[in-house]
């Protein structure tokens, strides 16, 4: 049952080969038995999944079907479920229970959806390796002693491992796609304001968007699906109508116009990566696409821009946490001056106190006009690179990660290196687009990613291109040995 994608579940239930109660207890055997290998999750929620599966047993004995109805997911840790802890990966919250529901939690347990726990992160969505949580670093399935990507590594590793069939993810600078890629999934970041921010804590309030990751293409449209929608509550959320992704799957690539930007393939890329990549193009010219090189020429300012931006926003969402209204408090606190310091001081980790500083630096009376403003100049720049691109093709691609995933510990004492794993991702975010990762090949035997762009609320699109590719490829159906 652990093999089956949630196409294959949905069809399983209905056809009463199984119940969701069954498959819930055989997933989270799997997971008791397997994660402790991973640490993909910090909290399990064995009572409400068994609970929340006999429901959708019941309701599909009554009459009632979806994709959604019975099928096991986990929630990154930054969804606040009622009642059960939201950590965000860090010992601020570690004794933190929402009182509410995320929209999106909401959404998926009304479809039907079973949560079988809350997944390891980067601590409040900050890092790019899965390796800052205050529960420890989660281990890639397809090599322990390497990353998983990050922040959402947790949802990647348990999905790779098989440990459940798809999870949500948070996407700031590529934290769906990046760790997709590492692991060999299919993640997928929608349009900035396509999913809601509602209940969702956190990091850059401009950039933050969440979205699915699963093995195939067809399990992100199921799981998009039932994520994605305007929301009152959420004033970044977007008021345009869904369109039916699954739907849209099986369209002709006949005449599709992909970009290639010649900006992906510099130094800093990994040359067998680049190899797979070409190859990626020509299985998509096969399949009757037309490919062509484009420029991106303010690529190059994207890491800069988002490293003061994203710091900005992250010293703002993050000064609420002072040890007065909720999470963690220092013991015996002298004064008020006191609590705050050690409060923030001993509950966030270092990565964290470092980019909440970087970004009170550059929000600063002296510094906003140099390093703030210029910024979003930059990322005004950016936008307009992509729309000119967009002009004169309907998709754009290249590589997610410039390196396969690196060995634990290998970028810790240069925190800059970690950043640039994420050049290619973090443009889509500074320009609000949709952006999707999916399986290409592999690089001394650990996974690599290939990247797909599309205009505004083109989520089906990019969906399409990746399910056309994946009926022609096997690169997704491979499995990490043990798992």
């Amino acid at each position: 049952m652990h093999q089956l994608t949630l196409a294959e579940i949905a069809r399983g239930l209905a056809d009463k080969k199984f119940s969701s109660e069954e498959l819930t207890k055989v997933l989270l055997a799997r997971i008791a038995q397997l994660d402790p290998q991973l640490n993909s999750f910090i909290s399990l929620t064995e009572d409400l999944a068994l609970t929340q599966a006999k429901a959708a047993d019941a309701r599909r004995a009554n009459g009632e079907s979806g994709a959604l109805l019975g099928a096991p997911i986990a929630h990154k840790d930054l969804f606040c479920t009622q009642g059960i802890r939201t950590s965000c990966g860090s010992k601020m919250l570690d004794n933190f229970k929402a009182p509410y529901d995320a929209t999106v939690v909401a959404k998926l347990a009304a479809a039907g959806a079973v949560t079988l726990g809350k997944t390891n992160m980067d601590e409040f969505a900050m890092g790019s390796a899965n390796e800052s949580s205050y529960y420890g670093a989660v281990k890639n399935p397809w090599n322990l002693e390497h990353v998983p990507g990050g922040s959402s590594g947790g949802s990647a590793a348990a999905v790779a491992a098989r440990l459940l069939p798809a999870a949500t993810g948070t996407d700031t600078g590529g934290s769906i796609r990046q760790p997709a890629a590492l692991t060999n999934l299919t993640g997928l970041k929608p349009t900035y304001g396509r999913v809601s921010r509602w209940g969702m804590i956190a990091y850059a309030s401009s950039l933050d968007q969440g979205g699915p990751l699963a093995r195939t293409a067809e399990d992100c449209a199921i799981l998009l699906q039932g994520m994605a929608g305007f929301d009152p509550n959420d004033s970044t959320s977007i008021d345009e109508p869904v369109p039916d992704y699954s739907a849209s799957l099986n369209g002709s690539l006949q005449g599709l116009r992909i970009g290639v930007p010649k900006e992906y393939f510099s130094a800093g890329l990994d040359p067998r990566i680049a190899e797979l990549i070409h190859n990626s193009v020509k299985e998509l010219e096969k399949l009757g696409a037309v490919v062509k090189e484009i420029s991106l020429p303010n690529m190059q300012h994207a890491i800069p821009a988002y490293y003061v931006i994203a710091p900005a926003e992250a010293s703002s969402n993050l000064s609420r946490f002072d040890g007065v209204r909720f999470g963690y408090r220092c013991e015996n606190p002298v004064n008020l001056i006191d609590l705050y310091k050690r409060s923030r001081g001993e509950g966030f980790g270092p990565e964290v106190q470092r980019r909440i500083m970087v970004g009170a630096y550059a929000l600063s009376a002296g510094y906003y006009d140099a390093y703030y403003l210029k910024a979003q100049r930059i990322r005004r720049l950016i936008k307009n690179d992509f729309m000119a691109a967009f002009n004169e093709v309907d998709i754009i691609l290249g590589p997610t990660t410039p390196n396969p995933a690196w060995k634990l510990g290998a970028k810790n004492s240069d925190p800059v290196a970690a950043y640039l794993e994420d050049v290619y991702t973090i443009t889509a975010n500074l320009a609000g687009l949709p952006g999707l990762s999916m399986p290409a090949g592999f690089v001394d035997g650990l996974p690599v990613g290939v990247q797909l762009l599309a205009p505004y609320f083109q989520e089906g699109r990019l969906l399409n291109v990746a399910h056309q590719y994946q009926l022609n490829t096997d690169w997704h159906t491979r499995t990490p040995t043990g798992f």
